[in-house]
């Protein structure tokens, strides 16, 4: 493979639009057009709403991509090549998993691309891409992995809106899923239980936000602290919260929505490490990868910290908190990996959605 593959990556799993211009895995541009706004009044992301934002997005958040590499990074060597979206030499989209109908608009378009540009097209698995999240690089090739080579097997702890899996990475497409939530993912359940508290959407940031402000006072119960499998469950502590909160009085005090968000916090980076801790002793790797939105949460990263150090394990996260959250960037150097083991579509016809799509 030529040095300096360039990729057009493609993200439209969710309620992000987002493209992004990749070089083996250093990240050149990554557009994301968030449609927050728009879905909260609806207290959460409509998928056909976001299938029609999505379709007139996308075409402007590849200009604006091609444009952001041609502009900002023209003078240096890492990206000359790229004058046009001409010069990359394949075009990746996530394929899942994700909503339906969100996907068809990138899946789309990126087939468009392929066969306007004659450019070979990568189909990515959204959460492999999170997984490899750490190993991006930004424009100066500087990254967690720049200065310290992956030693197998990783465990990998991803963490986002719609999953929460424990993946054992055994090579670049060698994966074990080895745990994953029964019903809801962490991310679910910190909307949920936002929304309990009317405090809007969406209700992650809301709840970090305000657990900085707050103690842990309240006892709340350690979802599937006591199995002995690696998967988790939140839907549990969603109904222990809302029973709790039904025996409050009302209205409830500035002082009481922050250390109530702090208990719910400490609570589900319990439930996390508790798992984390538990496949690290079963299949003892080598280093700790962290991917996916909620890893923004700085009480779960520190208790991850915390577990690493224990077991005196290297973690490496992102370079930049743009990672965390579904972005492009992370899909074009997940399908550079896979460009490497020639892992492209052999019919573009057949690619479909695959919103289920799992290791």
């Amino acid at each position: 493979m030529k040095k300096n593959y360039t990729i057009l990556a493609i993200d439209t799993s969710c309620d992000e639009t987002s493209v992004a211009v990749t070089s083996d895995n250093r990240v050149l541009a990554n557009v994301v057009s968030s449609q927050v706004e728009l879905h909260k009044e609806y207290g959460g992301v409509v998928p056909f709403l976001a299938k029609r934002i999505h379709a007139k997005l996308i075409t402007p958040a590849i200009t604006q991509a091609i444009k952001r590499v041609r502009l900002a990074y023209a003078p240096s060597k890492q990206a000359r090549f790229v004058k046009s979206i001409g010069d990359v030499d394949a075009i990746a989209v996530t394929v899942g998993p994700g909503l339906a109908p969100a996907l068809e608009v990138g899946i789309a378009k990126a087939k468009e691309l392929s066969r306007q540009l004659q450019k070979p097209l990568l189909a990515v698995n959204h959460m492999e891409a999170h997984l490899l999240s750490s190993f991006a690089n930004n424009v100066h090739g500087n990254g967690p992995f720049s200065k310290s080579k992956p030693r197998f097997p990783i465990l990998g702890l991803l963490v986002s809106g719609g999953h929460t899996q424990l993946v054992l990475m055994k090579g670049f497409g060698r994966y074990q899923l080895l745990g994953e939530t029964l019903d809801d993912a962490a991310g679910e359940a910190f909307d949920k239980v936002a929304k309990m508290l009317e405090l809007g959407y969406p209700g992650g940031p809301i709840i970090s936000e305000l657990a900085k402000q707050g103690k842990p006072r309240y006892k709340l119960p350690v979802p599937m602290q006591h199995s002995d499998n690696l998967n988790f469950s939140f839907s549990g502590l969603k109904t222990a919260c809302l029973y709790f909160l039904q025996k409050q009085k009302l209205p409830f005090s500035r002082q009481f929505y922050a250390d109530f968000s702090a208990s719910f916090v400490k609570v589900m980076a319990q439930a996390l490490v508790i798992k984390l801790e538990k496949a690290i002793e079963r299949y003892t790797p080598e280093q700790i990868i962290l991917g996916g939105g909620v890893i923004s949460n700085l009480t779960i990263r520190r208790e991850v910290r915390k577990t690493a150090k224990k077991y005196e394990l290297p973690l490496f996260i992102p370079y930049t908190t743009k990672l965390f959250t579904d972005n492009a960037a992370m899909v074009g150097v997940c399908a550079w990996y896979q460009a490497k083991r020639g892992d492209f579509v052999k019919d573009i016809e057949k690619l479909e959605r695959q919103p289920n799509f799992s290791f």
